[in-house]
């Protein structure tokens, strides 16, 4: 009985583990970085917008000649489809980032996921003019239905490797060391685009990249592969 409950307890937390870090690729194989990356490139990414902070965001851009990559949620695309208008119209790359971005998401069975992911889809594809191929679970969370949802809807699966925790954390000088000291030819930085503080980080962070000498590029650049569907 011993045995049978430390194996037990082994096994849940290896599940648990290989379910909270995206980066495990335990249900999914996920793309958090391209370590084989030489050259001084990564990629911004930013998870649940279309939001009013966006603006900003794409203006820091601009000013710093960055492309950057965004993980839209679709209820947020209803709210505001001219912000994802402007985004795609700024040669910036879109992800699918589910409906409702649900604090019950992971409780979702395989049809209901499914359900999700089409109908941000097709918001998306309503600006794009064709389907985005990137994904992006919410918290980072996979498990065994989001995997089979997946195997449906086709879509690439992607992490990071740079996690600024701006959703959770609101000292700009913590964020900004957090990322800063990470920072690696090939990394994917996650940041929201949702907060006055992420996009105070942003502009001190798009400085030091550039004064670094690093390029910011689109995901698909990135990683070597197709944003959307041919």
């Amino acid at each position: 009985m011993k045995y049978f409950v430390i194996t037990a307890c082994l096994w849940f937390l290896i599940v648990f583990l290989g379910s909270a870090f995206i980066g495990s690729n335990y249900h999914v194989k996920a793309y958090c970085s391209n370590r084989f990356e030489k050259e001084k490139k990564i990629a911004l990414t930013f998870d649940d917008g279309p939001h009013e902070m966006t603006l900003t965001v794409l203006e820091l851009l601009k000013k710093h000649n960055a492309k950057a990559t965004f993980f839209c949620i679709g209820k947020n695309i209803e709210i505001s489809p001219e912000i994802l208008k402007k985004v795609v119209a700024e040669g910036h790359t879109v992800g699918n980032h589910t409906y409702s971005h649900s604090p019950f998401f992971d409780f979702y069975g395989k049809n209901k996921v499914i359900a999700e992911i089409n109908k941000t889809d097709d918001l998306l594809a309503s600006v794009l003019g064709k389907k985005p191929s990137l994904f992006r679970p919410p918290y980072g969370v996979t498990n065994p239905s989001i995997r089979r949802a997946l195997a449906v809807t086709n879509h690439k699966t992607i992490g990071w490797n740079i996690r600024s925790l701006d959703g959770v954390f609101k000292k700009e000088k913590f964020l900004l060391d957090r990322i800063v000291k990470r920072i690696k030819p090939g990394g994917i930085v996650l940041l929201h685009d949702t907060s006055v503080e992420t996009v105070n980080v942003l502009e001190q962070l798009l400085s030091f990249l550039q004064i670094n000498n690093y390029v910011v590029v689109p995901l698909e650049e990135l990683l070597n592969i197709k944003a959307y569907e041919d």
